[in-house]
């Protein structure tokens, strides 16, 4: 009897750790309709894109089925050395998701997807690794398989996965389950107690993003907000406290009238003795601005600037409201980690206590100093507050790489920093 009980037990305890939690997502505001939703586990590094209208289960592993480790023959590799890319061919002994992954020799993740495989044979390219020893793996429900990848490759390269004839860097899962023609599908996500999901929801022109730690079923509500600046570009939001604040860096090189341009300013020289507002890309180099936004000096976002440069109904912060998002955070010297993305596809190693919790995301887009010399990219972010200290300096705030605190300090008005607009 006692066996019976200690079995009913064990059962009953694997049976809760499998049990799967199911998200749904509405919106409110600008746009009741939610259009697309990704996916961003920021602990596992796994991402996927759904519908509005799908369901996501999270699903769990359990203890009952452990990965059986198959030999190389599942895992194909050629060229081995690679160069400038390499094909990766999988033949898995079951269908369902599975985690593609690239790690250094030593542990140290350098890439990972989340996709669906069918029980068939599948190839994808792999591409951007610096010189090195890999092991690349392939973990599945049930199955786990990996192969040694030699790569004498671009140390500058960028690291991707694509499948052969379709990109799965942004991957979007398989739907698994469906219901009767026109319900809502269910997608499946991998999922581990404790893991923090970023939510960024789409809805025409908008987007908001809500970052959470899901431990139950529950609706994930998106409140869209108009965020387009003059040149229109389009923004997504974050809420933190009572605060709503733009989760990119601004890019604009026009005002919010749609009409006054903003100098690029390029001459080092002219960038010195410059008194009105300009901007520039990160060593003049417009596709750093894609991914980091773009650098001005003070004069562009001076709280005696007659022009915004901020989207309408958006301003530049004073420092008395980045104090605010100082302080709901948990003070100067954590409140940094919990604004930087995490991981270090941005930022230097080690990214020092990066957790993104608010999904704020914020980047390491670097300056430019008064003489227009540019630096400390990946190093540090600096944005501008709309306040000045006296007629030579503003303050700002930034961010470091190997710290979590979030600085107050001034620097000269005509040194370039990135700016961070809040709704007013």
């Amino acid at each position: 009897m006692k066996k019976l009980v200690f079995a009913l037990l064990v059962f009953s305890v694997l049976t809760l750790n499998a049990q799967n939690y199911q998200i749904t997502f509405t919106g409110t505001g600008a746009s009741t309709t939610v259009n697309t939703v990704k996916v961003e586990n920021l602990t596992a590094g796994t991402s996927l894109t759904l519908n509005g209208s799908d369901i996501l289960r999270l699903t769990f592993a359990t203890a009952i089925n452990s990965p059986i480790d198959y030999q190389s023959s599942d895992i194909k590799i050629y060229p081995n050395p690679m160069t400038d890319y390499t094909t990766l061919e999988i033949f898995p002994p079951l269908s369902g998701n599975a985690v593609i992954s690239i790690n250094e020799i030593t542990g140290k993740p350098v890439y990972k997807v989340q996709t669906n495989l069918e029980n068939l044979r599948k190839s994808y390219k792999i591409a951007g690794l610096k010189t090195g020893i890999y092991l690349v793996s392939i973990k599945g429900n049930g199955y786990q398989f990996s192969g040694k990848l030699v790569s004498n490759g671009n140390p500058n390269g960028q690291v991707r996965i694509e499948e052969i004839n379709s990109i799965t860097q942004s991957v979007k899962l398989k739907k698994s389950e469906s219901e009767s023609k026109g319900s809502a599908a269910i997608i499946d996500m991998l999922y581990t107690d404790g893991d923090r999901l970023k939510f960024t929801g789409a809805s025409g022109n908008y987007r908001t993003i809500i970052t959470d730690i899901p431990s139950s079923d529950k609706n994930i509500n998106f409140d869209f907000v108009a965020c387009i600046d003059g040149d229109y570009n389009i923004y997504p939001v974050v809420k933190i406290g009572t605060q709503t604040w733009m989760a990119e860096n601004l890019k604009t090189t026009r005002y919010n009238d749609g009409i006054t341009a903003i100098p690029n300013v390029t001459d080092n020289a002219t960038w010195s003795t410059t008194t009105s507002g300009a901007y520039c890309d990160y060593q003049n180099t417009p596709t750093y601005s894609t991914t980091y936004g773009r650098l001005y000096n003070w004069y562009t976002v001076a709280s005696t600037n007659t022009k915004n440069a901020c989207p309408t109904g958006w301003h530049v912060p004073t420092d008395v409201e980045l104090t605010t998002l100082q302080t709901f955070l948990g003070g100067e010297i954590v409140a940094g980690g919990k604004l930087k993305e995490t991981g270090t596809a941005h930022w230097l190693t080690p990214n020092t206590s990066a957790t993104n919790e608010k999904g704020f995301t914020a980047l390491p887009g670097g300056y430019r100093i008064p003489s227009g010399t540019f630096g400390l990219m990946g190093n540090t972010g600096y944005w501008w507050s709309s306040t000045q200290e006296n007629i030579n300096y503003a303050w700002y705030f930034y961010i470091y790489y190997g710290n979590a605190n979030l600085t107050e300090l001034d620097h000269e008005k005509h040194c370039g920093s990135s700016v961070r607009c809040l709704e007013d």
